[in-house]
């Protein structure tokens, strides 16, 4: 980095530096993935989008987040949905990606399956691999 580049980043760092910084309480995460669904619904799959860059950096800091402290979730589809929701304070009636209040009744009761629709829908929605919702 040139330090022309250094004494510009100075000026922004007061400005950005809450925004770049590595979660360490479930506060700070929760802000975290906040701020990064915002961005996913400003930047969508828009590589070009002047904020892509930032959306993947904030995914990578949740993702560090989530890896320490966290349980592992993948394999067990209902438990990780239940968890997910457990941790971004999320009801029953705020999972419409997922289908009507039958549908998510069935697929929280254990009765019904994630389909593929549903599970990337779950993946875009909570940043994690859609992996996390196949047995």
């Amino acid at each position: 980095m040139a330090p022309h580049q250094i004494e510009e980043l100075v000026k922004v760092w007061p400005i950005v530096r809450h925004i770049f910084k590595v979660p360490h309480t479930e506060e700070e995460y929760n802000e975290m993935v906040h701020l990064l669904d915002e961005l996913t619904d400003q930047v969508g799959n828009d590589e070009s989008h002047p904020l892509a860059s930032l959306m993947e950096t904030l995914g990578s800091l949740v993702e560090a987040y989530e890896t320490q402290n966290l349980p592992d979730i993948e394999g067990n589809p209902l438990r990780a949905l239940q968890e997910l929701m457990a941790m971004h304070g999320l009801k029953q009636s705020d999972l419409t990606d997922v289908g009507t209040q039958g549908v998510v009744s069935e697929v929280l009761a254990g009765k019904r399956k994630l389909n593929l629709r549903q599970i990337k829908a779950l993946s875009k929605r909570f940043h994690v691999s859609p992996a996390v919702f196949v047995e």
